[in-house]
């Protein structure tokens, strides 16, 4: 399948809700190159998100925050990869017991709710484990806030725009 539009195509795509021009305001204030685009089906999962732009399972992007020590973090990972969450105490230099956020702790790190959370434009600053397995792709894909909207990065721009650590250790 094809995308359905880009920023300001796509009518009732989510394209033009608050999330998404945050993260559009977000992507075009750290100076990356890729516009949003509305996906005509749902990219809620890294599954639907890699049948609608037609790549690989891996070239997708999972935003998963947890909470380590009670404190929100977030793994960027690839879509054919599990996340090892008691890696990332280490791999970000904290300390305590990791659980996965449930979708309040994520609406509140974040600002965005759980099929939609971006790796940019978070309502907090969160330390961030980045998959180094992303490298096997140039381009892969990131949610933009809404579950129909994506935008094209890559490991390099997903270190630049974000505090992120890149890591082997945050996934099997």
């Amino acid at each position: 399948m094809s995308p359905a539009g880009t920023a300001g195509g796509a009518s009732g795509s989510g394209i033009d809700t608050p999330a998404v021009r945050r993260v559009r305001a977000a992507l075009a204030d750290l100076g990356a190159p890729h516009e949003v685009v509305a996906l005509s089906a749902s990219a809620r999962t890294a599954a639907e998100a890699a049948e609608s732009l037609g790549v690989p399972l891996g070239a997708i992007v999972k935003s998963l925050v947890f909470l380590a020590g009670g404190e929100p973090v977030m793994a960027l990972v690839a879509g054919d990869r599990r996340c090892v969450p008691e890696s990332l105490p280490e791999v970000l230099g904290m300390a305590g017991p990791v659980e996965k956020a449930d979708a309040e702790a994520v609406r509140a790190a974040t600002g965005f709710t759980i099929g939609a959370v971006a790796p940019v434009a978070h309502a907090t600053v969160l330390p961030i484990a980045i998959d180094a397995s992303l490298g096997r792709f140039d381009a892969v894909y990131a949610a933009a806030g809404h579950p129909h909207c994506v935008f094209r990065t890559s490991l390099d721009e997903l270190r630049r725009m974000t505090p992120g650590v890149v890591s082997e250790a945050i996934s099997a």
